[in-house]
């Protein structure tokens, strides 16, 4: 998409939606780098290991659950 051929609502949109795709992709770094951390003890094979995976996915879960109940928050706040 182009945005110098929109109104200023479009751009400002256009905005928008391109700042919350950098909040996303931030927001999956930052829980794969965290979640890597705790999760994985020694270097990967083919695939994770049990307790690797279990520990991936609730890692991820408890992550996704805490930036909702912060993202509510300030929300709240404005």
């Amino acid at each position: 998409m182009d945005p110098s051929g929109l109104n200023s609502a479009e751009l400002e949109h256009f905005i928008t939606q391109e700042k919350e795709k950098a909040m996303v992709n931030e927001m999956v770094a930052k829980l794969t780098s965290a979640c890597w951390d705790k999760c994985i003890t020694s270097t990967p094979g083919n695939k994770f290991s049990s307790s690797e995976s279990s520990c991936l996915s609730n890692c991820a879960q408890r992550y996704m659950d805490m930036s909702l109940i912060i993202m509510k928050r300030f929300q709240s706040m404005h």
